[in-house]
């Protein structure tokens, strides 16, 4: 693979990670109301999920990743309801007393939760499989780069991902308290909220 190709597809992978999207959103609004470590549970879940795609996007022609996408495009109504039964249970912290979904925080929860959320939007499938191919060189084997540049995406992915995580950690840590919780549920509630608009406004190109 040429250096100079290779430079470009990172930095243009990295500009394309860092603008938020549904999987940070989550990402952040699960760090914000449980903690770093179950932000990086939720990239986890978003990784995992980014790598089934990546792989079908790097294996299948043009056509099947197009069938593939338009069959799953029910998953992403699927995953616009499950973020929007998020928000609303963080929201309804505001006005209850008894916080039931911090006590359902678990490890896996938050995997699956990462993994829905990222798994739900079949437009990535479609976005990796006309993304990738650009930066192949014709000069090499084109499975062995593309293999290449899908592993590369999804490291930096995890990384970036990881980094909004720990961030959004960072300042859940800097302030506690009772009231501080319900101002920590209602904006990771807003968050949810807003992840699923962004999906549900997604459309296939």
């Amino acid at each position: 693979m040429e250096p100079l190709l290779f430079t470009t597809f990172v930095i243009a992978s990295v500009a394309l990670i860092v603008i938020p999207g549904p999987n940070v959103l989550v990402v952040i609004s699960t760090s914000i109301s449980h903690g770093t470590k179950r932000g990086l549970q939720t990239v986890l879940g978003t990784s995992s999920a980014m790598a089934i795609q990546l792989i079908i996007a790097a294996l299948g022609t043009t056509w099947l990743v197009a069938s593939i996408a338009e069959g799953f495009e029910w998953l992403r109504w699927l995953g616009v309801a499950y973020l929007m039964y998020l928000g609303v249970t963080h929201l309804s912290s505001l006005i209850n007393k008894k916080n039931d979904e911090k006590a359902q925080a678990t490890g896996k929860g938050t995997f699956g939760r990462g993994f829905i959320v990222s798994l739900t939007n079949p437009k990535t499938i479609l976005f990796f499989g006309a993304f990738l191919p650009q930066f192949v060189s014709p000069n090499g084997v084109y499975m062995n780069q593309v293999i290449i540049l899908s592993i590369t995406f999804l490291v930096l992915a995890t990384l970036l991902d990881g980094l909004y995580a720990m961030i959004a950690g960072r300042l859940r840590g800097l302030i506690q308290g009772p009231r501080v919780q319900k101002v920590q549920n209602g904006v990771s509630g807003l968050l949810f909220l807003g992840a699923g608009a962004w999906l549900a406004a997604m459309r296939k190109s």
